[in-house]
């Protein structure tokens, strides 16, 4: 098992918390280093790429059609390592983006973030610190960028409000209308699974 492998099982069953700083860096170099090779390895497919067409130039038709094959061919290997790339640039932003906020982590506990930040589901988290770039020479752009972290489950967050708000009045509605006793809805609303919650919520409509 790879050492990014290590760390993306490691997160995944416990965020940040089991991650060292040294790991962390270990990667960060491992990653840039095979991010520097896939760029060499695309400026060289080019390079052959452009002389291949240069060959062409002039050429009768079975060779040029000879050529465009070569080229094709280039071009699609170029596009398999690109994608590599983007993988490797992903990992590479995840695990400098973990580097920066492990290196905050004293400061970040200090104002109540790293609460929030431990309590994001691991692939939620992984997701959005994929996303984007944290700087980690001001801590005060490291909290605003790891603000944007939060957006997508503060939003999530007031949705359910509002959906559990929906449900009280309705239920609320049934009980006014003398529909359902008060203290049999009580009981109901203290499941907290929303399947259950939509069952329960469909026997007080019958």
């Amino acid at each position: 098992m790879s050492l990014w492998e290590r760390i993306k099982n490691k997160f995944q069953k416990n965020p940040i918390e089991k991650l060292t700083i040294r790991d962390l860096e270990g990667e960060k170099i491992r990653l840039k280093s095979k991010l520097d090779r896939v760029k060499k390895e695309i400026k060289s497919l080019d390079k052959k790429k452009k002389e291949l067409f240069k060959e062409g130039i002039g050429a009768d038709t079975l060779t040029k059609k000879m050529l465009a094959q070569e080229i094709k061919s280039i071009e699609m290997e170029m596009k398999l390592k690109y994608k590599t790339f983007l993988t490797y640039q992903k990992q590479f932003t995840f695990v400098n983006n973990l580097l920066i906020v492990k290196k905050y982590e004293k400061e970040l506990k200090n104002i109540g973030m790293w609460n929030k930040i431990i309590n994001i589901p691991p692939e939620m988290l992984e997701k959005k610190l994929s996303d984007i770039i944290l700087d980690s020479k001001e801590f005060d752009s490291v909290v605003e960028g790891l603000n944007k972290v939060f957006e997508m489950r503060v939003d999530e967050i007031d949705e359910e409000s509002d959906t559990a708000e929906k449900k009280l009045f309705e239920a609320w509605k049934q009980v006014e209308s003398g529909n359902i006793d008060a203290d049999e809805i009580v009981e109901s609303l203290e499941l907290e699974n929303e399947d259950e919650d939509e069952d329960i919520f469909k026997e007080i409509r019958k």
